[in-house]
């Protein structure tokens, strides 16, 4: 067995990623980003419309914190005005308020609008931005149907600006070191994936509490949770997938229980209910959505178990890839831990990868703590945490591959991801880690393809959904 530490540095992962100089040859910068650069002097102008946890906090407050000396927000917009006003203090920018979207456009002009609306309603805010002069960034799912994903990809071709979606997955550390292994054919020709996420009983009920449980609100968890994994799928293969078959229902939440309340404050049931969450005790969230209930009726702590609940809590699904790659991918919502599990299977031999599994931290503990103890006289030493993959040959040995866990969002993607869109928008891109609406587009089809799959009990093809021809070998 051989262990490499793997040890990532900014100029690396953002200049080579692990790739000869010749990479870049091989791998060009791809563009979306490219048409928001502007002189220095110059502050972007953003608008937000979508005022809810992912846009006040992640695009609003994270984004001036960290680049106010080269943005400025012109203008906030929501359906909701107190959640709007709100997000104007907590965010901290000097701008107006809307709750009509074209008013804000009109008035602001901004260049660059970012959309983290719900997300059935995305392709209206990206449509009008494009057709009104913006660059847009939209939150992932770009969309939740095919006849949305193909507005959103006419309006773009039409108004000559660019469409961003927000996959910060790809700039994780762990799955950027993964596509270094596969861009250097470490196995060989990859034959198939098997790909098994794992939400735990927190975070995969609090879906079915919020608006997402609805699918005409979030296109089902295939759509608005799967499309983050299909996205890496796509992207690792480095081919559009073909045809989809999947499986799927709703076997744990919604009415599937022997109870169920209003919403989990002041519910009668809240001593015997396991799944029962207090709000109150969330400041963030009671400022932000309770306050302003009075509004549009949004409830955030709804009963896990209402009856209108129409998503799937279960799934699995089948993809076919242009380039015959093969991959079985399964999303469960109420598992005891949270984490995934990866595995590429090649012609030479198979890399494996996992997070969040118990018992492999548990392992990495103990045998990081044996280290230090035998490396210091410190009794204070504290082991180095780190992702793992693993490469085995075909008649061979086994390579360990070690990469230091960063702090920070998505393994630290989110940063990086909002470094090359608002700091360095033509930075080198040889992994092609950027994504524009053809990846937005290939990654939400696989969603929709298995939610047909489901209801319909058939394959579904991807090219009979949009214009998009699947092609052996990804587009940027």
């Amino acid at each position: 067995m051989k262990i490499n530490n793997y040890k990532i540095n900014r100029r690396s992962f953002l200049e080579k990623s692990g790739v000869a100089a010749a990479g870049a040859a091989l791998f060009p910068a791809i563009t979306p980003f490219s048409s928001f650069s502007k002189p220095l002097a110059e502050k972007r102008k953003i608008a937000l419309v979508g005022t809810g946890i992912r846009g006040v906090t992640f695009w609003g407050k994270n984004v001036l914190d960290h680049y106010g000396d080269l943005i400025e927000f012109v203008g906030l917009c929501d359906i909701n005005p107190g959640r709007v006003e709100f997000a104007k203090k907590y965010i901290g920018a000097d701008c107006p308020t809307f709750t009509n979207f074209e008013e804000m456009m009109n008035t602001t002009q901004p260049d660059f609008l970012i959309v983290t609306t719900v997300d059935s309603t995305h392709h209206e805010f990206v449509v009008r931005g494009l057709e009104l002069g913006a660059d847009v960034l939209t939150e992932k799912p770009m969309t939740t149907d095919e006849v949305k994903c193909q507005q959103i990809l006419d309006a773009e071709r039409k108004s000559g600006k660019k469409v961003i979606v927000g996959f910060n997955y790809r700039y994780g550390t762990q799955f950027t070191k993964l596509k270094e292994l596969l861009v250097e054919n470490q196995v060989g020709k990859i034959t198939s994936v098997d790909f098994h996420w794992y939400l735990n009983t927190y975070h995969g009920a609090s879906y079915f509490r919020r608006w997402h449980g609805l699918r005409d609100k979030g296109g089902t968890l295939l759509v608005h949770k799967s499309s983050h994994h299909f996205d890496l799928l796509n992207w690792f293969i480095d081919s559009d997938p073909v045809e989809v078959v999947a499986y799927g229902g709703l076997d744990h939440y919604g009415s599937n229980h022997s109870f169920k309340g209003d919403k989990c404050r002041g519910c009668e049931f809240k001593d015997k209910c396991k799944f029962h969450w207090d709000i109150t005790k969330n400041d963030m969230y009671m400022n932000l959505y309770v306050a302003n209930e009075e509004y549009d009726g949004y409830i955030r702590d709804n009963c896990l178990w209402r009856d209108e609940i129409d998503i799937f809590d279960k799934m699995a699904v089948q993809i076919k890839y242009a380039n015959n790659v093969e991959v079985s991918y399964s999303l469960t919502t109420y598992s005891p831990y949270e984490g995934y599990r990866i595995a590429f299977n090649g012609m030479d031999g198979r890399i494996d990868s996992w997070e969040g599994i118990p018992w492999r931290s548990d392992e990495q503990i103990n045998q990081a703590q044996l280290h230090a103890q035998e490396m210091s006289q410190d009794d204070d030493a504290e082991p180095q945490a780190y992702d793992e993959i693993m490469v085995m040959k075909n008649f061979g040995d086994y390579e360990l591959v070690k990469i230091p866990k960063v702090r920070g969002g998505h393994g630290g993607g989110d940063t990086r991801l909002q470094d090359k869109i608002f700091k360095d928008p033509d930075m080198a891109d040889p992994l092609k880690h950027s994504a524009g609406t053809r990846d937005g587009a290939m990654a939400i089809l696989i969603g929709i393809a298995a939610r047909k799959s489901i209801d319909e009990g058939r394959p579904i093809r991807i090219a009979d959904l949009t214009d998009l021809e699947p092609s052996v070998a990804r587009k940027g």
